[in-house]
Parts: C-alpha cells; structure tokens; sequence
C-alpha cells in the first residue's frame, strides 16, 4: 500500500510538473534580466537622488542628474513595460509547451495582449487655467481637450500606458496569454495553416503555417476586449485589475497567507521537492507582482512608507530563506558550535561558503534534512516564526516592505537591506531572525548528539 509521504510526493510531483504552471514559472523566470536591471536602476537612484536629499545634498543630486536621468530611462525600459515582456515570454514557453512554433507564439501573445489595452490615455490634469494657447497647441498634435471639473481631461488614440504595460497588466496578460495561445496551438496542431510547396524555405513555410491560428488568436482577444468595453464600459485590463488582480493581491496579504506558503515550501523540501518550484506560480504570479507594483509606486512618489504591498517576493529571500530555506545557515552556525557528530561537522564545512551566499543543498541533501524525523519540526516552523516577525514589524512600521529585487545569492542582511531601499532597520531584522533561527535549532542539534547515526 502506498503510504502517505509517497502519495504526497506523487501529487506534489504532478504539480511541480503541470505544463502550464511550468510555463507560468519559466515566463517568470525569463524576465530576471529586465527586472534585475530595472531594479538595479532604482536601487541606483536611492543612493544617488532619494537619501541625498532626505539629507539636503541637493548639490550632489544635481551633479548626478545625467546618471540619475539614465537610470530612469532603464527603469522606463524595464520594469515600466514588463507585461509587454511577459506576454511574449508566456507565449514562447506555452508554445514550447503545446509544441508549436515558439517564435511566433511570442509574438501573437504579444499582439493580442496589446490589442486588450486601452487605445487612448485619459487622465485629469491638475494644470487650472490651461491656456487657449495651450489647448490649440494639444489640438494641432492630435490631443482631445475636453473640460473636466477639476482641471482637464487628456485623450489621445495610439498611446500605450505604462499602467496597462507594467505589473498591473501582468494579470491581463496572463489571462490573454492563455486564450490566444490555446486558439493558437489548437489551430496549429489541427493543420489550419496555409501549406506552401516544400521548394520554400523552411523559415518561411513556418512564418506562413502561423498566419492564420495568429489572426484568429488576436481577433479572438481584439473581440474579447472590445466586449469587455461595449457591455461594462471598462477596458478588460481594468476589469481583471479590479475583480480579479486586486482581490487576489489582498488575500495574499494577510499573515495567515504569507505564514501558509512559507510552511508548504518547506513542507515540500522535505520530501526532497523544490518547493519554490511547485509554488512559483503563487510566489511570483501573486507576491512578485506585489513587489513590482511597490516598485513602480516608489518610482512614481520616492516614498517607502506608503508601498501598497506589505509582503512581496523578495521579503521571503529578505527574512525566512538565510542561508536558504529553513534558514540552514543558523543551522550551520549552530553545527559548527555544539555539534558533536563528525558527518555534521564534515558537512556543516563544506556547505558554509555556499550557505553564505543562500545556497543550501548541500546541507538538504548531505545532512540530510530530507525525511529525517530529528529535524522535521525546526525545518517547518522556523521560516514561519521568521515570517510572522517581519510581517509584524513591517505592518508596525518599523520596517519598510520590499519593493526592490536583489540577486537571491546577495548575503543575509545585505539583501534586506538593499530590498528594502537602504533600510538598516531591515538588515538587523534578518539578521535577528537568524538568531531567532539558531536559537530553534539549537536543541535539535543537541538531541541529535544523542542520537545513534543508524537510528535516522
């Protein structure tokens, strides 16, 4: 009979291999190299503009005014369109996925999604009096003027919003992503194509094969939005945004939630799954949204403590995974002080420089903590309490969220401190939550010296 760890492993295995959550994943994954840059460029920005002038530096802030204009222009370049980035990712790897062409399925995702955002930029201008000047002048370059009650409303056709392209389309195009290549993939793999002779080229037999799942695909998602507008009134981008992104945003924010996926990847690591793997849908399609969206908050106000998003992706890098997940550098620490087993000690040295910089599968898999019934409870619990306390202090205060992404190899407290902005505040916290975490091991530690090695 098969027992429970085997059937939760079999269930745990099928989800961490689900092709569409492993697409999901990969699209998120692939976008690391804009979203490290655009991160990089803020980051850059608080040491250059932000704290100089919270100390009156404003001479500094000037001379560094062409840097501080570069950074910008990669964050505008980066993170300002990342859904456009994203739904051409989605599309490439889902096509992998229904094994079409790959290409062109990056490429008609992106088309759909684009042809889901809004047209027209719409906002009130707080500019009163605006001159008849003026108003000719927006006329003569093809903008609609229109009065408004408080100031102006600005339209004009052709324009892309950095609200629709950035993390808040990434719902949308998500969603999109799905239906056209679902449309596109059925088509394709049913030969609804148009066959050339086998004398063309190979590169244009499968630019022409994707001519007709690619209209279909887009029209089907062009259709969809403009019913969205017809029957609502609302872009489709503002209605997943509204019934769909922020609700699950929210739910995503509470301690209970944070502390449950923080137990389940564990859960899953001590079986020997990845558990970042199986939930990387959640924890980058939820909370590295949440962190993207702190990021564009602050490029927009340069303020830390009004971020909507109280825990993000990077705040479990920043506080629960020192050393990597269970927090196996105080593990380490507490081996190399009160271990007395020698195959610990062995391990405990060879794994330390890798523990430093977050990589800890040498101490899962060499001490091992996989199955090992010593050390199930401190594995499950000890990310969670870490959790709980930098939650707490981030919703007290104390602490600003992380809106910053930092390489997950950066070490403990550096990385919190960097995530956060240059929060010295947040840097000790990591660190205090690797003493929280060395003071849990400790006894199981002291409990295994007493235990016989052909016991586990």
């Amino acid at each position: 009979m098969m027992s429970v760890s085997d059937k939760f492993m079999k269930l745990a295995g099928k989800i961490a291999s689900e092709a569409h959550l492993v697409a999901v994943r990969d699209a998120f994954v692939a976008m690391m190299p804009i979203t490290m840059a655009g991160s990089v460029a803020v980051l850059l920005n608080v040491f250059l503009r932000d704290i100089p002038n919270n100390l009156g530096m404003s001479s500094f802030v000037e001379s560094m005014s062409p840097v501080i204009a570069v950074n910008g222009n990669v964050w505008f370049g980066t993170i300002a369109i990342m859904a456009l980035v994203f739904s051409f990712a989605l599309g490439y790897n889902l096509s992998l996925m229904y094994k079409v062409n790959p290409l062109a399925g990056g490429m008609v995702s992106f088309g759909a999604f684009i042809a889901t955002v809004p047209q027209s930029l719409k906002f009130a201008s707080n500019l009163e009096g605006l001159s008849d000047k003026a108003i000719k002048i927006l006329s003569g370059a093809g903008v609609a003027v229109e009065p408004a009650s408080k100031g102006v409303d600005l339209s004009s056709w052709g324009a892309i919003s950095t609200a629709y392209a950035g993390a808040t389309g990434l719902f949308t195009a998500l969603i999109v992503g799905f239906i056209s290549m679902k449309i596109f993939a059925y088509l394709m793999n049913h030969k609804v194509i148009l066959r050339l002779p086998d004398s063309v080229p190979p590169a244009v037999n499968k630019a022409f094969a994707a001519i007709i799942p690619g209209v279909v695909a887009i029209y089907a998602a062009a259709i969809l939005a403009q019913a969205s507008v017809m029957l609502t009134g609302k872009a489709l981008s503002d209605l997943i945004s509204t019934y769909i992104q922020t609700p699950l945003m929210g739910l995503s924010q509470g301690v209970g939630s944070v502390i449950l996926i923080t137990f389940l990847v564990q859960l899953f690591w001590f079986f020997g799954i990845h558990g970042h793997n199986v939930l990387a849908p959640v924890m980058d399609g939820v909370y590295l949204t949440a962190q993207n969206l702190n990021l564009e908050h602050y490029q927009a106000h340069h303020q830390i403590a009004k971020l909507p998003y109280l825990w993000t992706r990077g705040s479990f890098d920043a506080y629960c995974q020192m050393g990597g997940s269970g927090v196996t550098l105080a593990l380490i620490i507490a081996i190399f002080i009160f271990s007395k087993r020698d195959e610990y000690r062995a391990v405990a040295k060879l794994a330390w420089p890798m523990g430093m910089f977050n990589i800890n599968e040498p101490v899962i898999f060499g001490i091992p903590i996989v199955l090992n019934p010593i050390f199930i409870i401190p594995w499950l619990i000890v990310p969670p309490i870490c959790a709980t306390i930098a939650y707490t202090l981030t919703a007290l205060g104390v602490i600003p969220p992380v809106f910053i992404m930092v390489p997950w190899i950066t070490p403990p407290g550096l990385y919190a401190y960097l995530a956060t902005g240059g929060s010295w505040l947040a840097g000790l916290v990591s660190l205090l939550n690797l003493g929280v975490a060395f003071l849990i091991w400790l006894p199981f530690i002291l409990y295994a010296n007493r235990v016989k090695e052909n016991e586990l």
